[in-house]
């Protein structure tokens, strides 16, 4: 009786071992994540033949501005209709948006300056100016701030939201490419001829940390998980460095496509994205917040480098053109009239 009572305990322990290293085995084996569904959906021509750079999407108002040269674009998301135009914003980089201010803002790089307008009539409200070449553009909710991001001038110029009076400006110690805020009262910055990330202090308008980006080179996009705190630094040589935004150590190098120069992330999926002027979007999953997948390059179109995510619909927008073959000695041929059009990608 003894021995079988034994034998009960026994074999009931290792019963229960078997279980618990099922257990213990199924949470590490996290599963890779299977295709994003995404392709592209819907390709919008849109009139003119200027150059582009950056897009914004205003998820609750329904509206993707588009940097077209001189003017920046107003499109339905939905109907992707042309609803308005914000002009004069000669060599337009990027858009900025205010929704609790009522307030947009571009960042104007041929003229040096920041133009003001409101979202309702898209009418120009003021001009402020900037340091030499102001290309991206972000706004602070906490200090309710826009930054520029001025490439020869190597700095930041701080404008207020409400009145448009320049706040201040800091020096960034390289040529700033893209801005993100955490919505904590910091702004990090790219720094493209470094290799750098620099966080400053949006209020003091003060350095806060500087961090290196290896083997990131060259970085250009970036986005940022707000509740994990991890930003996406989108780099040559099919490089996405992820960074712990509090301790600046690049905790992922996950591999994207050839050519990025804009980032974006999707807090509902997950799926954090690069666009490539090879044609591709890459879609990399957040598997933790230090665990990052691969999951697959979706076909876009040549030149699709930047992009804008629209968090309603998960729909990316891509601006695109043609060009014809460059000339000896030159990187890219001439835009072909009519080619400019708006690549949707979506599930």
């Amino acid at each position: 009786m003894r021995k079988n009572f034994a034998f009960l305990i026994a074999a009931g322990s290792l019963v229960l071992a078997m279980i618990l290293s099922g257990v213990l085995f199924s949470r590490a084996a996290v599963p890779a994540p299977g295709p994003s569904g995404y392709h592209v959906i819907k390709t919008v021509s849109i009139p003119g033949d200027e150059g582009w750079d950056y897009l914004n999407v205003d998820s609750a108002a329904r509206r993707v501005y588009i940097s077209h040269g001189s003017h920046v674009v107003v499109m339905n998301a939905d109907t992707y209709a042309i609803e308005g135009d914000v002009p004069d914003t000669q060599g337009v980089h990027g858009i900025a948006l205010a929704p609790d201010l009522g307030r947009g803002f571009v960042s104007a790089g041929r003229a040096n300056t920041a133009v003001i307008f409101d979202l309702s009539s898209l009418k120009t409200l003021a001009t402020v100016k900037t340091d030499a070449n102001p290309d991206a553009i972000v706004y602070d909710r906490v200090t309710k701030r826009v930054f520029t991001l001025n490439g020869r001038g190597q700095n930041t110029t701080a404008i207020s939201g409400a009145d448009g009076t320049v706040a201040g400006a800091l020096a960034l110690g390289g040529k700033p490419e893209f801005a993100v805020a955490d919505g904590q009262g910091s702004i990090y910055v790219n720094i493209e001829d470094k290799n750098e990330l620099v966080q400053f202090d949006a209020q003091k308008l003060t350095e806060t940390h500087r961090w290196p980006l290896a083997p990131c080179k060259s970085p250009s996009g970036l986005s940022m998980d707000l509740k994990n705190r991890r930003l996406f630094s989108v780099c040559d040589e099919k490089v996405m460095a992820v960074v712990n935004a509090d301790t600046g150590a690049v905790v992922a190098t996950p591999a994207i496509c050839d050519g990025p120069d804009a980032s974006a992330f999707d807090p509902s999926s997950g799926y954090a994205f690069a666009s490539c002027g090879d044609g591709h979007l890459t879609v990399v999953h957040e598997d933790s917040p230090d665990k990052f997948s691969v999951v697959e390059n979706v076909p876009t179109k040549r030149s699709a480098r930047t992009m804008g995510l629209d968090l309603k619909t998960h729909n990316i927008f891509l601006p695109s053109a043609e060009f014809d073959a460059p000339p000896a000695g030159e990187r890219r041929g001439k835009m072909k009239p009519g080619s400019f059009a708006i690549v949707v990608v979506g599930k």
